[in-house]
């Protein structure tokens, strides 16, 4: 969905409610539309901000390390992702 079409369907009452973290064009500017809409919660871009993600991030990272250390090829190359 293109964001102009979003806004539109906010403002015609199509979608009672948005909340985002991305944007077409990053960062928001200021004259936004979208930041006048009452039905819009907007907010940073910080999916891996939790303490669960910050562990696993930390995990991963060691794994990686360890592999390479051990001559393997990391897990985050063989296209399991982290």
């Amino acid at each position: 969905m293109k964001e102009q079409d979003l806004i539109e369907a906010l403002q015609l009452g199509r979608l009672a409610g948005a909340g985002l973290d991305v944007f077409e064009e990053e960062p928001l500017p200021p004259n936004s539309p979208l930041r006048a809409l009452h039905n819009v919660i907007l907010t940073s871009h910080a999916a891996s901000v939790s303490d669960k993600a910050s562990l696993q991030l930390q995990i991963k990272a060691a794994e990686a390390a360890r592999d390479f250390l051990l001559g393997r090829r990391p897990r985050s190359t063989l296209g399991n992702g982290l």
